[in-house]
């Protein structure tokens, strides 16, 4: 019967023992992914490596944002390929994360996999930039930062990073539109803008990482 599937289905999704790949939170009768990554369904091997990737790319925007900051006289070229790196790192990461998690839901898997690529291809644009062009580099980390900011927000953990995650994901929406919306006509502003953004959101994963896991909901 329709109703007895239902319930059935309703009341695996409330439960916290429910496979976490095929568990799926219902509202108003129709299933949906569900996109926050729970410490509480991963492995201790998994815990650790979400714990180290979200420190290690905070670590990683961290040094950058520090280098693209003091930087003299750095070209666009080399601002380009700083960011590529950071797109790069961190695009990997996500895929990583998608791949190898696999305690968490098929929808924090499917996220972060797409993020990972977008951040991949991200990443090779600034880089390669092929029209040299300033205003490209800028279009480019405004909507990595917009998406990537977006995602965090939505797989916010329900622990003790969980208010680390949510400034980090507000940042990089903030920083993302802002510089979609301001126009960038100097690479000195570019470069400002985006190095603080770097540093602050690097601060953030690292502590993010030392949290995550911590203080989960039972």
């Amino acid at each position: 019967m329709p109703t007895i599937r239902y319930e059935r289905a309703r009341l695996l999704a409330r439960s916290h023992h429910t496979d976490p790949i095929a568990r799926k939170v219902m509202s108003n009768g129709v299933a949906t992914f569900d996109l926050t990554i729970d410490p509480r369904n991963l492995s201790k091997s998994e815990l650790i490596s979400v714990k180290v990737a979200m420190g290690l790319a905070g670590l990683v925007a961290v040094a950058l944002g520090i280098i693209v900051l003091v930087w003299p006289a750095a070209t666009l070229a080399i601002v380009a390929g700083l960011f590529g790196l950071y797109f790069l790192f961190g695009g990997v990461a996500r895929v990583a994360r998608g791949v190898f998690m696999t305690g968490a839901t098929g929808g924090i898997r499917v996220l972060n996999i797409l993020l990972g690529v977008l951040l991949l291809v991200a990443g090779i644009i600034a880089i390669r930039n092929p029209l040299n062009s300033l205003a490209v580099l800028g279009m480019v980390i405004g909507i990595s930062w917009l998406v990537e900011g977006v995602a965090a927000l939505v797989e916010t953990a329900p622990d003790a990073s969980k208010w680390f995650g949510t400034l980090f994901g507000a940042i990089s929406v903030v920083a993302g539109i802002s510089i979609l919306l301001s126009p960038i006509d100097s690479l000195a502003v570019l470069v400002l803008v985006g190095g603080v953004f770097l540093v602050i959101s690097g601060v953030s994963q690292v502590v993010m990482g030392f949290t995550f896991g911590r203080g989960a909901r039972a």
